[in-house]
């Protein structure tokens, strides 16, 4: 993934992402990239 952290404290999943930082725009020109799951992920075995 790029800018984005995840913790999991108990059942609480939190997501951040650093908007001061961009990628780019996107493929079409109407958007900036501020994070990326860069396409399908494989599982990493501890639920994330």
């Amino acid at each position: 993934m790029k800018n984005v952290k995840m913790e999991v404290a108990g059942d609480i999943l939190t997501i951040t992402v650093d908007l001061s930082k961009r990628y780019g725009k996107s493929s079409s020109g109407k958007n900036v990239i501020v994070a990326s799951s860069e396409g399908n992920q494989v599982g990493t075995g501890d639920g994330l």
